[in-house]
């Protein structure tokens, strides 16, 4: 039977934070805008403050992450909002009348904190994880799940595609990224 991790231990389907960050970068991203989320600070949060191609604008409230995203998108400048799924939900007014009503392309990058590694957000036992992709159907807001490496292209496209279009993305982080 095939070994499913590689000599430092981790499968070669995990998802990476490195990937992450380097579909952000081939995508045009130059800011990221973020409040600290436990599902991605190790692995993208921390290595974005040591970059020296992204400027991290951290901010106290994820509202006003949207409305920094959208004014940088007046700017032509492309932005990706860094936060976790709670904040996601805390946020929505904003979403909805910045990002949504507005029709601009606000991309957030969310990370589905408590997400079992053995289900899909449907599936979780946390009602918060569960009521996220009903909650962006219901916005008509355009999303895609990650799961592992396998998903890292909908990073760079949906990037793409939000700005493209001038709609707002969500971006669920559905697992640890190594």
């Amino acid at each position: 039977m095939e070994s499913t991790t590689n000599s430092a231990g981790i499968s070669p389907s995990a998802l990476r934070g490195a990937s992450i960050i380097e579909s952000i970068k081939r995508a045009g991203v130059k800011t990221v805008v973020a409040l600290p989320d436990i599902v991605t600070c190790g692995s993208v949060l921390w290595p974005i403050t040591q970059d020296p191609d992204l400027k991290l604008v951290p901010v106290c409230k994820e509202d006003e992450g949207v409305s920094i995203c959208a004014a940088l998108s007046y700017c032509e400048h492309r932005a990706v909002l860094l936060i976790q799924h709670l904040g996601f939900l805390d946020s929505i007014n904003a979403i909805r009348v910045i990002a949504v009503e507005y029709q601009l392309p606000v991309v957030m990058i969310l990370g589905l904190q408590g997400m079992e590694a053995d289900r899909v957000p449907s599936q979780s036992e946390k009602l918060s994880v569960q009521i996220v992709e009903p909650i962006c159907k219901a916005m008509g807001l355009d999303y895609e799940i990650v799961f592992d490496q396998s998903d890292i292209g909908a990073v760079e496209s949906g990037i793409n595609r939000a700005y493209r279009h001038s709609r707002p993305f969500a971006l669920l982080i559905a697992r640890y990224p190594e």
